[in-house]
């Protein structure tokens, strides 16, 4: 397929009568499959065919739309109405009552402020946002690559070909002001350039979607939704530096999205998209997936570089640097998946505008994944620098427990808390340093009062601990005695001098340690030791654990309303409540292993815990 093939089918698709029948939009995201979003879709084709209505209607299976809590999802597009937790019985209410009657169905439609909002552009999860790299998720079948043509993909590969030495592309890149959105944070531009200078006649370009963090799918909703858009953000990196090889390093536990991706690259390939002569162009390039194991330390480049060649995946010495030596020690590009999303964006609108959105040093968007209990988690796209309030409350309605914000941990195991006081700290990668945490791949784990902080920082040093690959002895050794002495403090045996050797350790592990994984492994005990650290005095002074989740520290209390129906005493594990029928009964601390099951067991609400 040439230039012009391209544009004349892309003409020709706009016009069909696919391209231009009302269509009714099924979220297909992981999320919302595994709430049964593939059932719904199947419901509508079958009511749709029951009223005549399938060759008027074209029901498109999307990419993940955003709001996960509240899936399966389903976007009317004639008026833009928007039906949250459809299930299969609901579909024959919205055939007859909205697609044939006229009339939305309330009873499916968002809340916001006691009023029922069916417009997805006016519900302020959406109107909040600012979706660039997600602008085809939800709009477009990920699996047809018609649906990206028609909606201007491959136009940026067009130009880029046809109209652009592999030097300007760099130098649109640098223009832009894109940084890597895999966590560092590097200028895109820039490490395109050291590939392109380098006089080596073999060069890689990889791209990493081994996403590893908790919480953490933005990488994966992109590749299940927009799978071309990295493609060819690929294809546009490897003729900036010389490439015609490339991989895409996809953890195997993502199968959706491998399945996904591989019918992108098979499509690409049919189309003349890769393989030879790139639309007549003469420019060779090819992709390849490569399945990870799901190692953590693999988010790491080096990590990445070894195990695509075949070996454990564990880092190794820099410098060299991959864009001088990488893949088989040839000059290798590596950006994750977002970051390549970017592209066609920047190449199609201009490095100029796309610096436009963003801050100073930060240029564009963010993918948020907004977790914890906030009335609508899933999916967030934002200007780099929108502050982090925005997205708590404007965006994800804030904290649905009824409780108060108490902390946001940002960037994943290797980020940190951002407490109450700093909720306006704008979202990017310097004004998060300054407070002890890191953008990260975009992990957003809201957490509201109940959480102890000196619990959250053990989860997620026992997270890296257990990822850390063990090659050098600081990550290895180091995070293995931080939980340990975390441990401690959490099980109310911590000593003052608990805290002073923490924070040497932390100082140690990450000077020492050889990669990414080591040197932020103990950013979320600093971080909470930073913000929080009175927790830590009251976990080792008063033995207490303020919101009783430490387990060893909590404490079973029965009061005074007890009437002694002895319904605790007989579930009681360990015989630790004592007490005859009819009489207030009591709990011994010492015999007590705080299961919980009398708390759980009565009925008068008789035992409380602190």
């Amino acid at each position: 397929m040439s230039h012009a093939e391209l544009q004349a089918l892309r003409n020709v698709l706009v016009k069909s009568k696919e391209y231009n029948s009302a269509k009714v939009f099924v979220c297909a995201g992981g999320g919302c499959i595994a709430s049964g979003s593939k059932k719904v879709k199947d419901a509508f084709v079958s009511q749709l065919a029951k009223k005549g209505l399938n060759e008027k209607l074209n029901i498109i299976e999307t990419g993940c739309l955003g709001p996960c809590a509240v899936g399966p999802v389903v976007v009317i597009e004639k008026d833009d109405t928007f039906y949250q937790k459809v299930r299969v019985q609901d579909v024959k209410d919205i055939v007859e009552k909205h697609l044939i009657g006229g009339n939305v169905v309330e009873s499916l439609l968002h809340t916001v402020e006691e009023k029922k909002v069916s417009k997805r552009s006016e519900l302020p999860f959406f109107k909040n946002q600012d979706k660039q790299v997600l602008r085809n998720c939800g709009k477009i079948d990920p699996t047809k690559i018609a649906d990206y043509i028609a909606v201007g993909g491959y136009r940026a590969l067009s130009k880029v070909l046809t109209a652009m030495t592999g030097e300007q592309v760099v130098q649109e890149v640098t223009i832009s002001g894109l940084r890597g959105r895999g966590g560092a944070g590097f200028p895109t531009g820039t490490k395109w350039g050291f590939a392109r200078k380098s006089k080596d006649d073999t060069k890689y370009i990889l791209c990493n979607a081994d996403e590893g963090d908790p919480g953490a799918f933005m990488d994966r909703s992109i590749l299940e939704g927009d799978p071309h858009s990295i493609i060819e953000g690929m294809i546009i990196g490897a003729y900036a530096i010389g490439s015609s090889q490339g991989y895409v390093y996809v953890r195997a536990e993502y199968p959706l999205a491998v399945e996904r991706l591989q019918i992108a690259i098979d499509q690409a390939r049919t189309f003349g998209l890769l393989g030879k002569n790139i639309l007549g162009t003469g420019f060779n390039f090819d992709l390849e997936i490569r399945k990870g194991s799901g190692a953590f330390v693999c988010g790491e480049e080096t990590a990445i570089i070894t195990s695509i060649e075949g070996n454990r995946g564990e880092p190794r010495h820099r410098p060299p640097f991959p864009a001088e030596k990488g893949l088989w020690n040839k000059p290798t590009v590596l950006n994750n998946v977002e970051t390549f999303s970017n592209i066609p964006l920047l190449i199609n609108e201009g490095g100029a505008h796309y610096a436009e959105k963003g801050t100073e040093k930060s240029k564009g968007t963010k993918i948020f994944a907004l977790a914890g209990p906030v009335k609508i988690s899933g999916l967030v796209e934002v200007p780099v620098g929108t502050p982090l309030r925005k997205v708590v409350y404007d965006i994800g309605g804030g904290i649905s427990t009824g409780k108060k914000y108490k902390a946001a941990q940002i960037g994943g195991p290797s980020g940190g808390c951002i407490p109450v006081e700093h909720l306006d700290v704008p979202l990017d990668y310097e004004a998060l340093n300054k407070l002890g945490a890191i953008m990260g791949s975009g992990g957003l784990i809201v957490m509201d009062e109940s959480s102890c902080m000196v619990d959250v920082a053990r989860f997620f040093l026992e997270f890296v601990q257990d990822e850390s690959c063990g090659k050098c002895v600081p990550c290895r050794e180091g995070t293995a005695r931080m939980k340990q002495i975390v441990d401690r403090i959490c099980e109310g045996k911590g000593e003052m001098k608990d805290i002073d050797e923490l924070e040497v350790l932390a100082k140690t592990v990450t000077n020492a340690s050889l990669c990414g994984l080591g040197q932020t492994a103990p950013n979320p005990v600093l971080s909470t030791l930073r913000h929080f650290r009175e927790e830590y005095i009251e976990h080792i002074r008063d033995k207490k654990c303020r919101t009783a989740v430490c387990k060893e520290l909590i404490v079973f209390e029965i009061l005074d309303v007890c009437n002694g129906c002895q319904a605790c005493k007989k579930v009681c594990p360990v015989n630790a409540i004592h007490g005859e029928k009819k009489l207030h009964h009591t709990i011994d601390e010492a015999e007590c292993i705080r299961c919980g099951l009398c708390l759980s067991t009565c009925k008068f609400d008789a035992i409380v815990k602190y």
